[in-house]
């Protein structure tokens, strides 16, 4: 599948979509700052670098990214209990500016969830933003390997019925982008911290993407770079 950049906008055509969740249709910033600066705490560890490593991966691989050498099984464990506390916690839990609009677009596209989140943190973040939940998603549960791996990407492709190129990906953290990529696909960033990881497209929000009929059942997404 083509992209063809226009005077104002880029233009990406695509067959299938592909939707991170928090921080691309949810915004559970607070949230996940509160439970991770927490956890930071605990470990002695700086709350700031806790949160650069920590967006857009499975809590796990976050914490075998920060402490190397404490054994895995370790990681599980703690990262099941840090998961409870997230599900129990979505105060300040919102959707994105956009995503409510450009969900209903997607109705007719052949989409899916693809997050780090559990299923019952799925459920539980999509609907404190009031958010309808795809049909098909791969969560944390669906996968072995954390995002930046691209196995939840290419699972939801596949689910889906389409090759990873007729797919675009929607993602705001570095590991999501990463795995975007690394599966083959073109990647939306969303919001203001993605344009630093090199996604195809920069969207500064959802309200900046317009969802058009295209050709032979394709769709047309027109990333524009202000919302207007």
């Amino acid at each position: 599948m083509s992209s063809e950049p226009t005077a104002t906008a880029a233009v990406l055509t695509a067959r299938a979509v592909l939707l991170d969740m928090d921080g691309t249709l949810v915004d559970s910033d607070a949230a996940v700052e509160r439970v991770w600066r927490a956890w930071a705490a605990e470990h002695g560890l700086d709350g700031d670098e806790v949160m650069r490593v920590a967006h857009g991966r499975q809590g796990y691989a976050t914490m075998a990214e920060l402490l190397p050498d404490r054994p895995m099984e370790v990681n599980i464990a703690e990262n099941r209990r840090l998961l409870e506390r997230e599900t129990a916690d979505t105060e300040g839990v919102v959707p994105v500016p956009g995503a409510p609009a450009f969900l209903a677009a997607l109705a007719d596209v052949p989409h899916a969830l693809v997050t780090s989140a559990n299923v019952p943190l799925a459920d539980a973040r999509m609907a404190a933003a009031g958010l309808r939940m795809p049909r098909v998603r791969i969560t944390a549960e669906s996968v072995g390997a954390s995002k930046p791996h691209p196995e939840g990407f290419l699972k939801a492709a596949a689910e889906l019925g389409f090759a990873p190129e007729e797919c675009v990906v929607f993602e705001d953290s570095a590991a999501g982008v990463a795995a975007g990529r690394a599966a083959g696909m073109r990647v939306v960033g969303v919001g203001p911290r993605a344009a630093a990881f090199s996604p195809t497209v920069h969207a500064p929000t959802l309200e900046c993407v317009r969802v058009e009929p295209g050709d032979d059942g394709a769709v047309r997404l027109r990333v524009a770079p202000e919302a207007g």
